[in-house]
């Protein structure tokens, strides 16, 4: 029984589009989480005077809203994955689903 299940499931077409879609979404978010993070990285090696250039007549240095502007990206790209999962590859989990158990 269970064998057959994954079987339907494999075929689905629905299932090959969740797989491909959700797939190509994750490696894009990653391959952008990587060119920020190894980037600012990159600026920590090679480009100290650059981060350590003042704002103002205050204490703080232009890495500190680099550093708080990765964060925030973080936590945008996490965002907009969980709002895609939860529209468009729910929606196709279920219609998996149901073609499964039909």
């Amino acid at each position: 029984m269970q064998d057959d299940l994954t079987a339907r499931v494999a075929r689905d077409p629905n299932y090959q589009k969740l797989k491909s879609a959700r797939s190509r979404f994750g490696w894009w978010l990653t391959g952008a989480m990587m060119v920020v993070y190894y980037g600012f990285i990159l600026l920590v090696a090679f480009k100290k005077p650059f981060l350590a250039t003042r704002l103002g007549e205050g204490v703080t240095t232009l890495g500190m809203p680099i550093g708080l502007g990765i964060i925030i990206f973080t936590v945008a790209i996490t965002a907009l994955y969980v709002r895609r999962a939860n529209s468009e590859f729910d929606a196709l989990t279920e219609q998996i689903t149901q073609g499964a158990l039909k």
